[in-house]
């Protein structure tokens, strides 16, 4: 299992890491400030230039992934990891992918009260050899105070278990998550199980409409961007009744019939990706009560809505909006398409 300890910038999620890897017996500290570093001398400076974070770069988060998996297939035990994440989507992004092989998380949340953390922040050690010390550690926490306070008002705080250490050392905030974790106080994080795929994958999904006929799009907690209703074909089962399955488990709704077959896209493979075939279907326009009693988002997914096909243009990824606009002429001329890459022949 993974104890990953989250806070602001400057609460001492290092220090009280170290103290916890001497509780929790074959426990293994694993900080993925290694990987930021090691992607600075890595990757183009022209690369690097164009985000403002390395928690930005998708290539980071993967490899917090793959590494977090590799040290505990390696290590076995608990590894504890202390690192700052503020925004939701990251944090979906690297729990999905370490849910995805079967890898529990607790997510604790250091929260001092702000006071305290400035002082903090104000008290900590600038190495003195470090270019622009001053500014890239102690002012970047500073920074970060406001992006913090945002993330503890919107997702962070119902999302972790907190631990207030205004008033505790390192080594009692440690005692505090051991025990929290031990008894369950600080429960594994309910989110989905997605195993990756191994090979080529099919998809169905099911395009839903309000009576304005705007369609309804969700966005899924293992995954990174907005989706179709939907998810990969298990083996033996009817693509349309895995749609329709999917449909239900994600939004509540039971469709009647069976939704009529609007693109068949092929996906390339995208290295770490495999591709696969993917299907849009109709599922038709759901009347007012249905559109109002769409289950609220659980585990599987962070938020849903009913977009305009422009307004689904800004939250599609390219490949997924091409696919939709796609199927949305399908569903206008009455005939299913064949696309490539999103890309309609024949």
């Amino acid at each position: 299992m993974i104890v990953w300890i989250n806070g602001a910038f400057g609460a001492g999620k290092t220090t009280t890491a170290r103290e916890l890897i001497d509780l929790v017996p074959n426990s293994t500290l694993f900080d993925p400030e290694v990987i930021g570093g090691a992607l600075t001398r890595l990757l183009p400076p022209k690369r690097l230039a164009e985000v403002g974070d390395f928690q930005d770069l998708p290539i980071w988060r993967r490899l917090v992934i793959d590494t977090a998996a590799a040290m505990l297939a390696e290590l076995g035990g608990t590894l504890v990891v202390p690192m700052t994440l503020l925004r939701q989507e990251y944090r979906d992004e690297i729990f999905g992918g370490l849910a995805a092989r079967r890898i529990a998380v607790h997510h604790l949340l250091l929260a001092p009260a702000e006071t305290i953390l400035r002082a903090r922040i104000a008290g900590r050690e600038v190495p003195p050899d470090l270019p622009d010390g001053e500014l890239r550690v102690r002012q970047w926490a500073y920074d970060h105070i406001e992006p913090y306070r945002a993330a503890l008002a919107s997702w962070l705080t119902a999302d972790a278990h907190p631990v207030d250490t205004s008033a505790l050392t390192p080594y009692e905030t440690a005692v505090r998550i051991a025990e929290a974790v031990a008894d369950g106080t600080a429960a594994p994080c309910d989110i989905v199980q997605t195993p990756e795929p191994a090979a080529e994958t099919l998809a169905a999904g099911v395009l839903l409409f309000d009576e304005r006929d705007r369609v309804l799009l969700v966005d899924p907690t293992y995954k990174p961007g907005w989706e179709f209703p939907g998810g990969v074909v298990e083996p033996g089962e009817a693509p349309a009744r895995a749609g329709m399955r999917e449909v239900a488990e994600e939004t509540g709704i039971r469709l009647g019939e069976v939704p009529r077959l609007l693109v068949v896209d092929w996906e390339p493979p995208a290295p770490p990706g495999y591709g696969g075939l993917r299907l849009l279907f109709d599922g038709g326009r759901l009347a007012s009560a249905e559109a109002g009693s769409l289950l609220l988002p659980g585990p599987e997914l962070r938020a849903c809505r009913f977009v305009t096909e422009q307004e689904a243009a800004a939250l599609l990824p390219s490949v997924r909006y091409e696919r939709l606009r796609w199927a949305l002429r399908a569903r206008e001329r009455g005939a299913a398409l064949y696309l490539e890459a999103g890309v309609p022949l024949g």
